[in-house]
């Protein structure tokens, strides 16, 4: 009986020592080349919260197992249902203990991770998930009960950010870290995050939305660019196949809120579109053809290419202009009803910072447009539009910034200046042409001023 006791205890000893000396050589490793860990952001909305999971593959096989590293490429095709039952088993957020949230897999995809440490490249598993809490509770207080390959790996640790939370007027610029979620070794186990959010609502909400569309005008000299300059021969009528002299305030003012009009409903209709997801196109030929569209009208405002049809082509271009708007809205991963919110907040916010910046400069234009200075204002100021178009479109065809470019980015903060400048050229020009007028000024070929 005592052998045979001695003999459990030597066992015993035994595969303690043999799991403390695993520990040790994984922990030395780990020190050497650091593992990557999971990151997992989280996307607030009053009725549900949206996951992002950024899942390494070698961790990930460890606690999953099936030798999914084997061909990583592939493991979502291959082992796709089996990972997605695997997340749902250990992922339960609640508010209540005994009744946990609804969490549904809506999409995996396989991506390259970034190397820690200067340590290897690896594969890892990016992972979509919607949270849907029960009825009547709130998306800004729970429970993150969150195990997914730490429960296996127990040097493995997760973090957890906010990206965007809509009632708190968070919009995914910079992410707000959460907490971690990671192997307790003083009491064996693994916790659940509380995530306590401010109080939001949905005046933040839609406050923030509106500042964000705002700011995206105003920082988007492309989109202003293109309306500026195609507004630039609205003052005047056509005299046989050239621009003419003004057409009067009337004239001019009416004129230029079709095409401002017509701007505003081409983009709002592809705004609405592309941010409920309906339509999705690359990029990179949407900002081409936004470059495309402000050398077309910089050409209009030299030569007369379709007069009398600005509304049409700002409403044409309009459309395009507004699938890059949509692009900032399709990442904010809110539900339907946030989302129909956003987009009228975010447009609302485009269409004031639009108009109060044209109806800083409009006046001048109008005004200048009285005198004969007029014409070189408008062919120096379509000039200088169609060289920076020509160099956005390099940029966007071959991805490499130029000189042309980077100067635009430079010379735009001083946006203010250039509209205070603008004002006193046009006092000065239209005082000098009434003067003249009044006064009988001619120019050394005699002609009138």
């Amino acid at each position: 009986m005592r052998n045979n006791t001695l003999k459990n205890s030597r066992h015993l000893f035994s595969r303690r020592l043999f799991f403390i000396t695993i520990f040790v050589l994984v922990s030395a490793t780990s020190w050497a080349h650091p593992s990557p860990n999971s990151l997992v952001f989280l996307d607030i909305s009053p009725d549900r919260v949206k996951a992002e999971l950024q899942l390494p593959l070698p961790e990930l096989e460890l606690a999953f197992g099936n030798n999914i590293t084997r061909d990583p490429e592939n493991a979502v095709k291959l082992y796709g249902p089996q990972i997605k039952e695997y997340l749902k088993a250990h992922i339960h957020p609640y508010v209540k203990k005994g009744l946990p949230w609804l969490v549904e897999v809506v999409d995996m995809r396989m991506d390259k991770g970034q190397p820690v440490d200067n340590g290897p490249l690896y594969w890892e598993v990016i992972v979509h998930l919607v949270l849907q809490p029960q009825a009547g509770e709130t998306t800004r207080a729970f429970n993150f009960d969150y195990d997914v390959i730490i429960h296996q790996v127990i040097n493995h640790v997760a973090f957890v950010s906010v990206r965007n939370d809509w009632e708190a007027g968070a919009t995914g610029e910079k992410p707000v870290e959460l907490g971690i979620i990671r192997w307790d070794m003083k009491d064996n186990v693994i916790y659940p995050l509380a995530v306590n959010l401010e109080e939001g609502s949905w005046w933040k909400g839609c406050k923030s939305m509106l500042k964000l569309g705002m700011h995206h005008i105003r920082e988007g000299i492309d989109h202003l660019l293109f309306l500026l300059v195609l507004l630039l021969p609205a003052p005047l009528l056509l005299h046989g196949r050239r621009w003419g002299h003004s057409g009067g305030t009337k004239h001019s003012v009416i004129h230029l809120l079709k095409i401002v009009t017509a701007f505003t409903i081409g983009h709002s209709i592809t705004l609405l579109i592309g941010a409920a997801g309906w339509l999705k196109l690359p990029a990179q030929p949407i900002e081409i053809l936004i470059a495309v569209s402000i050398l077309v009208s910089a050409i209009h405002a030299i030569y007369p290419l379709f007069p009398g049809k600005e509304a049409y082509i700002a409403a044409g271009f309009g459309l395009i202009h507004g699938l890059a708007f949509a692009a900032i809205l399709s990442n904010l991963q809110t539900g339907p009803g946030v989302l129909a919110l956003s987009i009228l907040s975010f447009n609302l916010g485009i269409e004031l910072m639009q108009l109060l910046i044209i109806a800083m400069i409009i006046p001048w234009l109008i005004l200048l447009s009285k005198t004969p200075f007029y014409k070189w204002f408008r062919i120096c100021g379509a000039l200088l539009a169609a060289v920076a178009a020509l160099a956005w479109i390099v940029e966007r065809s071959s991805g490499k910034a130029n000189f042309v470019t980077e100067l635009v980015l430079e010379y735009v903060q001083y946006d203010v200046w250039l509209v205070l400048f603008i004002a006193v050229v046009t006092v000065i020009a239209y005082g000098w042409y009434r003067y003249c007028e009044n006064h009988g000024c001619r120019n050394s070929r005699g002609a009138s001023v």
